[in-house]
């Protein structure tokens, strides 16, 4: 049986607000990780982090853009191992973005894993995604504070 982590999070912001944390790389690693993102489909990329030896995680996440339907759509493969050029996760993240009552839905599916062998580094990606989508509420939010109290 195949896992996969599921969440969703409603923004007050339009989507095109919640799409420039997915989609540019400064943004997104003030939520997620280092990067060198670019929103290209075919395009190559790392996230970058502190290894985590405990979890057989080097610290390096390789990833390709499979999917960009601008404002709706993200999605990218998520492979990650021990650094020893093996992956003990190899998977894909979605992204979906839905206008909704005049704010956006915003919903991940990181999922068909093709390789999972390592639950520990999983089941801290299922508490990390959902704090990081909260961390892109609150960056939005901050930003529309200081737009107002201007």
């Amino acid at each position: 049986m195949s896992k996969s982590i599921n969440h969703q999070l409603f923004f007050s912001h339009p989507p095109k607000a919640v799409w420039e944390y997915l989609t540019n790389p400064e943004l997104m690693e003030l939520w997620l990780m280092k990067n060198d993102f670019k929103p290209v489909v075919g395009h190559d990329f790392q996230f970058r982090v502190k290894p985590i030896p405990d979890l057989n995680f080097d610290g390096v996440v390789h990833c390709r853009v499979l999917e960009i339907d601008p404002f709706k759509k993200l999605s990218y493969s998520w492979k990650s191992g021990p650094g020893d050029g093996t992956y003990n996760i190899d998977s894909v993240v979605v992204w979906r973005l839905h206008a909704k009552d005049n704010g956006t839905e915003l919903v991940l599916e990181h999922g068909n894993f093709a390789i999972m062998e390592n639950i520990g580094l999983f089941n801290g990606m299922n508490e990390g995604w959902l704090k990081n989508m909260h961390k892109i509420a609150n960056r939005l939010n901050a930003v529309e504070n200081d737009s107002t109290n201007a």
